[in-house]
This record gives structure tokens, C-alpha cells and sequence, in this order.
């Protein structure tokens, strides 16, 4: 391309050093900036990378069942999140013989621990009537997948199933709005007000989910198909989002920490196709050992 007259860049994929290289090599070319249609290209999948979200959702419920057989009185949160990675990175390889198994994670937070979207795992112990955040993240072929579900090992406090319960129902809410024709900011919109009847919306930090696809912890994912307030997208078939409402109370409130549930959903003619299985809310999630 030594005479190119025009090159295209997704521009927040380039940092300004790389871009000075690249017009000090091409310095008669216009460099373009093709993120915002090539983000627009991104938002719709085909069906063959419906069809590796899919095993994703599987996977990642594979290794919430993992957390679930890890989880015990005083065991460290690496130990949890090590044995489900491992759970999941198995299953990738049995069902993908030929892939580069890289990037699957857990993050497994307890108590105080779960008050952030996404907190470091730590050396902590679990306690019976912890409060925990099981988070799974399958990685198969740069395809992202999630699990998120807030849990309780043995009993869970008066307040805290009070704040549980809640996010539960912002969640439901959730799941029935992901349909084609739907806004993202009227679907933020809906499911504040449910917040806001319990005096709990200035609890809630970021948006209430997102796209799926080529994600991961190392580059992002499709600024304009987030369920955030500021976004007015429209759903169309072929979207793959997430509905993961989030409240963080903070330490010394009762019912403190973070409470999520997460479940990712494909976008057809018909409504929302929810490809998440492992179960969510107290009837399913206090543990008990």
C-alpha cells in the first residue's frame, strides 16, 4: 500500500504513537476513522458466532456449578475461582479438540469483597452467611460468554434478602424487555424505576448489561449497544446483550456488598432467547453445607 490515498482505522484501537507511525509510513494518505461502522457491523452476529456464544453459556454454567461444588465454610476465593477456570477450560478443550485455550477466568468474591462490579479475587475465606458474587467468564476463540450470580453460603440475612429480592425483580423485568424494536436507554429507563420504588437506585453504579462477541479484559466491546440511559440503539435480531442489573450497598449499611445476576440473551423476531441456564435468586442460591 505505498500509494494508498485513503486507509481506514478503527482509531480506538490505535493508540497515538502507532497512529504517528503509521502517517509517518503513508504520509500522502487520508487515515479514516471506520470504528463507529465497523462497531455497527459487530453488534449483529451470524449464526455461526451464535453458535460459539451458545457453547460459551454452557460452559460458563459449567463452572458456576463448579463454584457451587468448591464452595465450603473457610475456603479461600482463589480456590473456588481455580477449580471452576479449570472446570471450564476442560469442557473447552473436549468440545473444541483444536483450540488455543486461553483467557477463561473466574472471579469469585465474598462479604465486603463483592462490592465492586468486578473486584480482584483474594485470599479471603468464605463465612456461613456471606454474602458472594460467582462470576465466569468462558473464553473460546476471542469469543467472551458470562455467568454472574449473587449466592449465600448457609443463611442469608433478613436485609439482605430484602436487597436480593429486589435486584431479582429488576432482573425478571429485564429479561421480558430484550426485544427487537426496544431502545437501550428506554429499557435503562423501565428498570430504574423499579430501583427507584425501593429507594435503591443511587445503589446502582453502571449500565444494566451489554453486547456480546469479540470481548474480552484486554480490549472492549460495542460502546453503542449498552443498556445505559445515554444510548438510544435500538435491538434488532441477531444482537446478543446481557441483562445484569447491579446494586453495590457499601460497608457499615446492612445488607452490604454487591448483588448481580447475569444472563445473556440472543435477540430473535419473536423477543429475547435467554441461552443462560444455571438458576438464579434465594430459592436456588443459599447454599447449604
Amino acid at each position: 500500500m505505498p500509494k494508498a490515498g485513503r486507509i481506514g482505522i478503527e482509531f480506538d484501537h490505535l493508540n497515538l504513537l502507532n497512529r504517528d507511525k503509521l502517517a509517518s509510513r503513508y504520509p500522502q494518505a487520508e487515515l479514516v476513522d471506520i470504528g463507529a461502522p465497523c462497531m455497527r457491523m459487530r453488534m449483529i452476529k451470524s449464526a455461526e458466532e451464535h453458535e460459539i456464544i451458545r457453547h460459551g453459556a454452557r460452559v460458563a454454567d459449567i463452572g458456576g456449578a463448579a463454584v457451587v461444588e468448591a464452595l465450603r465454610d473457610q475456603v479461600p476465593e482463589y480456590e473456588v475461582a481455580l477449580h471452576a477456570t479449570q472446570a471450564m477450560v476442560r469442557e473447552i478443550a473436549r468440545t473444541f479438540p483444536d483450540s488455543e485455550l486461553m483467557d477463561t477466568w473466574t472471579w469469585f468474591q465474598s462479604g465486603i469483597n463483592t462490592d465492586g462490579a468486578h473486584n480482584p479475587v483474594t485470599s479471603r475465606k468464605v463465612n456461613k452467611g456471606d454474602i458472594l458474587s460467582l462470576n465466569c467468564f468462558p473464553m473460546i476463540a476471542g469469543y467472551y460468554t458470562a455467568l454472574e450470580r449473587t449466592m449465600f453460603l448457609d443463611h442469608c440475612s433478613d436485609e439482605h434478602l430484602r436487597l436480593w429480592e429486589v435486584n431479582v425483580k429488576v432482573h425478571e423485568a429485564g429479561l421480558k424487555l430484550i426485544k427487537p424494536g426496544m431502545r437501550c436507554c428506554d429499557i435503562a429507563l423501565q428498570l430504574n424505576e423499579i430501583f427507584l420504588e425501593h429507594d435503591l437506585l443511587q445503589y446502582r453504579t453502571f449500565g444494566y448489561g451489554h453486547s456480546f462477541g469479540t470481548l474480552s479484559h484486554y480490549y472492549g466491546r460495542e460502546a453503542g449497544l449498552e443498556l445505559r440511559e445515554d444510548i438510544d440503539t435500538v435491538l434488532e435480531p441477531g444482537m446478543v446483550v446481557s441483562i445484569e442489573p447491579m446494586i453495590m450497598l457499601p460497608e457499615g449499611l446492612p445488607g452490604a456488598g454487591g448483588y448481580r445476576e447475569h444472563d445473556i440473551l440472543i435477540v430473535n423476531e419473536q423477543g429475547g432467547e435467554n441461552i443462560t441456564k444455571f438458576p438464579y435468586g434465594p430459592e436456588h442460591n443459599i447454599i447449604k453445607k
